[in-house]
C-alpha cells in the first residue's frame, strides 16, 4: 500500500482506516504521514473516504478521539495496529492487558491532561482573513477541552475595530450559544461599556482560550481556570487574531488573559489601569474580569469592584 495521508484528526484517520481495512491492507504494509489541515483535496487517493460497516469496541473509539489530539508521530499506525487486531483478533483484546493498548491509553491520559496535545496550531490557515480563521476555529480539536466543551466559541466583532477585549474563556451561556460574554459577566460588562460610552457593537470581543472547561457537577457545569497548558495550546488562535486586528487599545479582562499577553510576570491588582506595549498593541492594558464583580463577598465587595472595572474603561475610552 505504501504511504498514506491523514490530516491530524480522528476523523481524517478513521475515514483511511476504514479503507485500508476494506482493501485488507495489514499495519505492517502502511506508513502513515501528517499533513496540516486543510491540505489534503476532497476525494484524494490518500484520504479515500469508505463507508464500511467496521464493529468495534465503544471503549476503543473513545479512546482512539483522545490519541488523535496527542502529538506524538506514532500514533497513527498504533491506532490502525490495534484497529486491524481488534477485526482480525476479536474485542477481547481491549480488556486483555495488551502492550498496544496500554499504550494508547497512556497517550489518551496525558491528553486528558492537556500534556503532548498537537495544539491549536495545525487548524490556524496561514494568511487567511479573519472570517476564514473563524471558520477554521470552528473544527479546532488541537487539545483535551475541545472533547467536552459544545463547540468553539470565536472572537466577535469588526475587524477594524480599534479596540479588542481579550477574557479569559467562555462560561456556560457562551459555550451554549457560541459566542463570547453572553451570559452573567456580559451584562456585567455591557454595563460598564455603556456607562463609559464605549460602543460593544464597535469592539472587538474575544477570549484566550477558545473552549468552555468545566467540572460536571449533576446537571451544572462547573468553572475551571485554564491551566498553563491549556493556554498555550489555544495561543495559536489568539495571536491571530491580534496580529489580523492590530488594535489601538488592547484590554486584558482578567489575571488569565493579562498574565497570557502582557506576561506570567504580571500582578493584576498591582497594575490594572496602567497602559503597558505589547506585541500587538502600543497601548494594552488590564482590567478586572467582569466575573470577579459577580464573586464579589457582598454588595458593597461587588460595587467597589465594578467601579474598578468601569474605572479603567473609562481609561480605555479617554485615549479612542
Amino acid at each position: 500500500m505504501g504511504e498514506v495521508s491523514v490530516e491530524p484528526t480522528f476523523e481524517s484517520w478513521q475515514r483511511a482506516a476504514r479503507a485500508l481495512l476494506r482493501d485488507g491492507v495489514g499495519p505492517a504494509d502502511v506508513t502513515w504521514r501528517e499533513v496540516p489541515v486543510g491540505t489534503l483535496p476532497a476525494g484524494a487517493p490518500d484520504a479515500p473516504a469508505a463507508e464500511s460497516p467496521i464493529r468495534v469496541p465503544r471503549s476503543f473509539v473513545d479512546l482512539a478521539r483522545g490519541v488523535a489530539i496527542h502529538r506524538d508521530p506514532g500514533r497513527w499506525a498504533l491506532l490502525y495496529e490495534v484497529l486491524w487486531r481488534l477485526t482480525h483478533e476479536g474485542r477481547e483484546l481491549m480488556e486483555r492487558g495488551d502492550p498496544s493498548v496500554a499504550r494508547l491509553t497512556q497517550l489518551e491520559a496525558e491528553v486528558r491532561e492537556n500534556r503532548a496535545v498537537i495544539t491549536a496550531g495545525p487548524f490556524v490557515p496561514l494568511g487567511a482573513p479573519l472570517d476564514a480563521v473563524r471558520a477554521a476555529a470552528a473544527k479546532c480539536t488541537g487539545c483535551d477541552l475541545a472533547r467536552h466543551a459544545s463547540q468553539t466559541v470565536f472572537g466577535r466583532g469588526p475587524s477594524d475595530a480599534r479596540i479588542a477585549l481579550v477574557g479569559e474563556q467562555p462560561g456556560d451561556q457562551e459555550d451554549l450559544q457560541g459566542a463570547p460574554f453572553v451570559g452573567p459577566a456580559g451584562e456585567v460588562l455591557d454595563r460598564a461599556l455603556a456607562e463609559v460610552g464605549l460602543a460593544r457593537e464597535r469592539l472587538y470581543v474575544t477570549n484566550a482560550v477558545k473552549h468552555f472547561k468545566f467540572t460536571p457537577r449533576g446537571k451544572r457545569r462547573i468553572h475551571q481556570t485554564p491551566a498553563a497548558a491549556d493556554l498555550a495550546a489555544c495561543r495559536p488562535w489568539i495571536e491571530t487574531e491580534l496580529e489580523l486586528l492590530r488594535p489601538e487599545v488592547l484590554v486584558c479582562l482578567g489575571a488569565t488573559a493579562s498574565r497570557a499577553l502582557i506576561g506570567p510576570s504580571f500582578r493584576l491588582m498591582q497594575q490594572r489601569g496602567q497602559f503597558l506595549e505589547t506585541r500587538w498593541a502600543t497601548r494594552t492594558i488590564a482590567t478586572l474580569h467582569p466575573s470577579a464583580v459577580l464573586r464579589g463577598e457582598d454588595d458593597a465587595s461587588k460595587e467597589r469592584l465594578y467601579g474598578m472595572l468601569r474605572d479603567d474603561l473609562r481609561t480605555v475610552a479617554g485615549v479612542t
